[in-house]
């Protein structure tokens, strides 16, 4: 089973949707040798992305909330409903509110969960400690293998 966790962009300009969207279901196609498992936080953008990408190629999903007011956070929340709902499985982090040590806690355990991180990310530095670059450094450390893709044409918002 591939076991494949997401950090990402919350916030994609113009076209980037569907130019990561596009990315990411190419990287998908390469781990055909059993089931698919996707492990997300299902935050805007990228990971909602991701989440779509793993369904629709016939995985399953493990969805890692930080915290209890996590989908309050959240700008496309009518996206998040569905995809929860199509969830195998779903687990909470010990954190009433979201906030920088509920997200850096939640990326650590879908670290901890997967033998794979998609990185979809433009190479800078992080703004906030959990933020993708922070992910990736984290991954990287603990020796979590690391595919970054940022599509020609990408923007963040």
């Amino acid at each position: 089973m591939a076991r494949i966790g997401i950090t990402g962009h919350a916030r994609l300009a113009g076209d980037t949707s569907s130019l990561v969207y596009k990315a990411l279901t190419t990287e998908l196609r390469r781990y055909t040798g059993g089931k698919l498992h996707g492990i997300t936080c299902l935050c805007d953008g990228v990971d909602q992305i991701f989440a779509r990408a793993v369904i629709e190629r016939g995985g399953d999903l493990a969805v890692v909330l930080p915290a209890d007011d996590y989908r309050e956070r959240l700008v496309d929340r009518d996206d998040f409903d569905r995809l929860l709902g199509k969830a195998a499985q779903v687990s909470r982090m010990p954190f009433r509110h979201s906030d920088r040590q509920a997200y850096k806690a939640a990326s650590e355990e879908v670290l901890r969960r997967c033998d794979l991180l998609l990185a979809v990310w433009d190479g800078m530095p992080s703004r906030e400690v959990g933020d993708t670059a922070d992910v990736v450094a984290t991954a990287w450390k603990d020796g979590v293998p690391v595919v970054v893709l940022w599509p020609a044409g990408a923007r963040r918002a």
